[in-house]
């Protein structure tokens, strides 16, 4: 169960996917937009995302502001608010190049198909679908037919709906990853549910991702505990600043405290599967215990459960084998506090 982006392996065992998600939060100006690929960059990360779309393309005229974009835009409409950020193809080729430049993944969001041609002709290594395209079954077909893996958010949606678009994307044959996510921003603690994640991971056979929208710094960290092979998280110059998505974001010291947690994780989570490390040998041999003789036993005497008693070092017949013990004879006199050896006993 492994995915391919471009030289990366995404996979169980292998370094997370560490992506930093620029979203809006370049205010629609280039030159913001590259000084967050450098805190990408020097924080860190493994990959850049952008979003791409145009406002007169995704909302239809009755489109609605949610909640959070309401609280901290002051623009007329959801398409004022999105015309704002709109990056241009030749902003999008220069961004690209620079994140390639740092040496970086570049990945992109697309909300049309039109969105998707550009991907292509900007040669990105996969597509993003955000969490509200999940069953956007055109957007979806038009993203499988560039033959590229597609990595799928899966926020505000039934596990029914997930399983249905699973299906029908292994039916196409496309390689692709599943992101828990959840639709809040910020998400609060208490409803991020990490815990979905080995949810996710027990039902597809895909990698399992996360992307995240809470504010606390070892989230990312838990998540790859839970099994998480891509984290995705959304950069921001100043979480204070004007707009939808700064405040559920990190700003870049932040995001380096974050990729630092990640990397921790990955340390402490190990692989599997469970087995005696060389470092716990020594601890193992002293540590575990031997059968050893409570009394003086002479040669040929039958040996009883109450002949024996339990005692570190683990160098001679395991306490666990005392079924194996009883009822054997001694093949010769065992004075009492013998640590007992197989050549000291019968065969069976």
């Amino acid at each position: 169960m492994q995915l391919r982006l471009a030289e990366r392996i995404i996979a169980d065992g292998r370094p997370a996917l560490i992506v930093a998600e620029i979203g809006v939060n370049h205010d629609g100006r280039l030159s913001r937009a590259m000084e967050l690929v450098d805190a990408a960059a020097e924080s860190g990360a493994d990959a850049v995302k952008l979003q791409i779309f145009r406002a007169e393309t995704l909302l239809h005229a009755s489109g609605a502001f949610a909640g959070y974009q309401r609280r901290r835009c002051a623009d007329a409409t959801p398409a004022d608010m999105l015309r704002r950020y709109e990056l241009t193809p030749e902003h999008l080729h220069r961004i690209i190049y620079a994140i390639r430049a740092r040496g970086l993944l570049p990945l992109a969001t697309p909300f049309s198909p039109a969105d998707v041609a550009l991907i292509e002709r900007l040669d990105l290594p996969a597509v993003k679908i955000a969490s509200p395209d999940l069953v956007n079954l055109p957007l979806l077909g038009r993203a499988a037919r560039t033959g590229l893996p597609l990595l799928l958010s899966t926020g505000a949606a039934t596990m029914e709906e997930v399983a249905a678009t699973y299906a029908t994307l292994v039916g196409w044959g496309v390689a692709f990853a599943l992101l828990h996510c959840v639709s809040s921003y910020p998400t609060p603690d208490e409803q991020a549910n990490l815990a979905w994640i080995g949810e996710l991971r027990r039902r597809f056979d895909v990698p399992i991702g996360y992307s995240d929208h809470t504010t606390h710094e070892a989230a990312g960290a838990l998540a790859v505990a839970a099994g998480a092979c891509i984290v995705e998280k959304h950069l921001t110059y100043d979480r204070n600043a004007a707009g939808p998505d700064h405040a559920s974001s990190a700003d870049p010291e932040q995001f380096a405290r974050y990729v630092k947690a990640i990397r921790q994780a990955e340390r402490l989570k190990g692989a599997g599967p469970k087995r005696v490390l060389d470092i716990e040998r020594d601890v193992r041999l002293v540590g575990r215990q031997s059968l050893v003789t409570a009394r003086a036993l002479a040669a040929g005497e039958v040996i009883r459960e109450e002949d024996l008693t339990v005692q570190r070092p683990g160098t001679g017949i395991s306490a666990a084998a005392l079924a194996q013990v009883v009822g054997r004879s001694a093949v010769r006199d065992l004075p009492a506090r013998t640590l007992l050896q197989w050549e000291m006993l019968s065969r069976p």
